[in-house]
């Protein structure tokens, strides 16, 4: 592929898998400002779950279903339902409008995700894959970062309803892109795909989660439709627990909750997501209303959580890679989290805003510390089989965390904003013509009210929100015991290449154990290329006194004919005249003969070309040994080390 054109592609898949990680953020700052347009204070819940559990419950079948039938047919579909989606969400004329398009364009964003990370592999070689991974994980950082600030800046200079159109451009640009210059599926793989275990196991999920949003608020607890509801839930979970013992590749096999570290691991990071999601939903709603800050303010102030999350998801992961330890770092972790949700239950509306600011820190670094080594733990403990649907499991309970999180959080929300309110009202005197109802539909209306009347609805919002992080601080510490169970093992060598957007993004990527194992491969390769690879392997090979330039050449060479002095260059990205003295110290040293412009190994030169691949190989053996003998990974083996010794766009290091 021409370079130009992988550059493009690279681009669209980035701007794609914007979308989606932006959409998990970007509307936090927005919620206050849709809830006073459409109403539905109790609905605001929704507006995250419904893209949540859409984009989480969709996963596995986009990842097969761009296997079978082609992923680039399958991305372009992605992107088609993403954006009208996003068109319908900013056209809502209701709550109940929005929160459908929102699943709609989770649906699509599901999608984007799988999709895009796995089209690198099919576009980019194994030299460069490893670059351009830490790209796509960068993404995932960037999109944290300015998602709630982006939000508070379309909503305060433009509408609520851009939060959704600025998709529309962006999206229809890498829409165009991917359809012109993504060259089709050469090969398509088969899959019994468990389309009962997707439907159950979201549907069991739905129920639950209306549960717990609809429970003790909306209905009581013994209602019939939170009863059925409940009913439903149990027969979907049982039928899911049955499909899944006989499908021939299942969502999530039940035996993997056999393993300690799967099960520990799994509950701890459903904690994380109920954590983290909950905090972004609520914050906004306090800072906007109770403290009267702008939306982009709003997002401001968000940041020191998100980066506390960043920096601590980084600096685990060296930790991790540098010391081979990792149990240590979910149970600090999660006891700073508990401490940050508990700082954050005692605020008011006297609260400093630098105050809650070092509050949300604390909790960034905890989440931080813990996101990363979740995925490590789960794909460290389980066999070579079950990897890359483990790992899928482990990144699936967060996000499903995410979506309980917000909507129970949303429930005690609501329910406490009523008990206040109720208290509130029977103790005071309304000015009259005044709507205690406005101040549930429309916020912002506190802010017009006498002093002391808005002082009092000022302290009742403070109180609700406060009292989502009462609740949320034990089933936080709850974690923080639990993490005590995960087991310390040692530290397979393919498993210490994090990768930040496994530990950010919310939707996992939906891939296959051989495709795990080649990810953190390739990512332990492109750090090892870094680092004089070319100098330890010509000496490896007996290739002494020959300079790693050199080296690239006669790795280059191997396997070829007589090959051009200009194509050899041009694949160094180096000029002709840089290049020939080390050509020429080849001739000298009987390893390469010339012809006018063309160039080729000697016998003596495809024999040190040879060592030079047996040694590569070895090498790369050596970090996948851990894993045991399995025939797929000799067959990974045999077609990566070629690669990572002479790929297009290469060059000496």
């Amino acid at each position: 592929m021409r370079r130009n054109g992988l550059g493009f592609i690279i681009i669209a898949l980035m701007l794609g898998m914007l979308l989606a990680a932006l959409d998990q953020t970007i509307v936090s700052t927005a919620l206050p400002t849709i809830v006073s347009d459409l109403g539905g204070l109790e609905q605001l819940s929704w507006v995250v779950t419904g893209y949540l559990l859409a984009s989480t419950v969709s996963t596995p079948l986009w990842g097969k279903l761009g296997d079978q039938y082609g992923r680039k047919k399958l991305f372009v579909a992605a992107i088609v339902i993403f954006l009208v989606g996003s068109a319908l969400c900013g056209l809502s004329q209701d709550m109940g409008q929005l929160i459908a398009f929102r699943s709609l364009q989770g649906l699509g964003g599901g999608g984007l995700m799988v999709l895009a990370q796995a089209i690198v592999g099919d576009v980019v070689s194994v030299r460069q894959r490893g670059r351009y991974q830490g790209f796509f994980g960068a993404v995932f950082g960037v999109a944290s970062v300015v998602g709630p600030l982006l939000g508070g800046l379309f909503v305060d200079h433009l509408s609520w309803h851009w939060v959704f159109y600025v998709n529309l451009p962006i999206g229809a640009l890498a829409l165009v892109v991917i359809a012109a210059v993504l060259p089709g599926d050469a090969t398509l793989t088969r899959h019994r795909i468990d389309y009962a275990g997707v439907v159950l196991l979201g549907g069991a999920t739905s129920c639950l989660v209306l549960i717990t949003t609809w429970g003790g608020t909306v209905r009581h607890w013994t209602d019939p439709v939170i009863v059925g509801l409940a009913v439903a839930a149990l027969v979907m979970l049982a039928g899911w627990a049955l499909v899944e013992r006989r499908a021939a590749e299942p969502v999530l096999p039940l035996g993997l909750f056999g393993i300690r570290a799967f099960t520990m691991a799994s509950i701890v990071g459903f904690v994380v997501g109920f954590g983290m999601f909950g905090a972004l939903t609520y914050l906004p709603l306090y800072l906007q209303v109770v403290h009267g800050v702008s939306a982009t303010l709003s997002g401001v102030y968000l940041l020191p959580m998100m980066a506390g999350m960043l920096t601590m998801s980084v600096v685990s992961g060296q930790i991790i890679s540098k010391t081979g330890k990792y149990r240590f770092l979910p149970i600090t972790g999660t006891a700073v989290a508990a401490c940050g949700m508990f700082l954050l239950s005692t605020m008011t509306e006297s609260t400093g805003l630098g105050t809650m600011g070092v509050y949300l820190l604390v909790l960034g670094v905890g989440l931080g510390m813990t996101m990363q080594v979740l995925v490590i733990v789960v794909q460290n403990a389980v066999d070579f089989t079950d990897l890359g649907v483990a790992t899928s499991g482990a990144t699936f309970a967060r996000s499903i965390g995410g979506s309980f999180g917000v909507a129970t959080l949303g429930s005690v929300f609501t329910a406490r904003l009523n008990t206040d309110l109720r208290s509130v009202l029977g103790r005071t005197t309304l000015p009259p013509g005044f709507d205690p109802a406005q101040v549930r539909r429309d916020p912002t209306v506190i802010q017009r009210l006498p002093p002391a009347l808005a002082a009092d609805f000022l302290h009742v919002y403070a109180d609700a929100i406060a009292a989502v992080f009462r609740v949320a601080t034990p089933v936080v510490f709850v974690a923080f015991v639990l993490a005590w169970f995960i087991p310390q093992q040692r530290l397979r060598e393919t498993t210490k290449a994090t990768d930040l957007g496994e530990c950010l993004g919310a939707t996992s990527a939906e891939r296959s154990s051989l495709a795990e194992v080649e990810r953190g491969l390739v990512r332990l390769a492109d750090t090892d290329l870094r680092r004089g690879f070319y100098t330890r392997l010509g000496a490896l090979a007996g290739l002494t006194g020959i300079p790693p330039q050199g080296v690239w050449i006669v790795a280059r060479l191997g396997g070829e004919g007589w090959v051009t002095a200009q194509s050899l260059a041009e694949r160094a990205n180096v000029s002709r005249e840089k290049g020939r003295p080390y050509a020429d110290q080849l001739v000298a040293a009987g390893l390469v003969e010339r012809r006018g412009d063309l160039l080729r190994l000697t016998p003596a030169g495809r024999q040190s070309a040879q060592r030079l691949l047996r040694s590569s190989r070895e090498g790369l053996a050596r970090l996948v040994m851990d894993w045991g003998p399995n025939a797929q990974l000799e067959a990974l083996l045999d077609r990566i080390a070629p690669e990572l010794l002479g790929a297009m766009g290469d060059r000496p290091r």
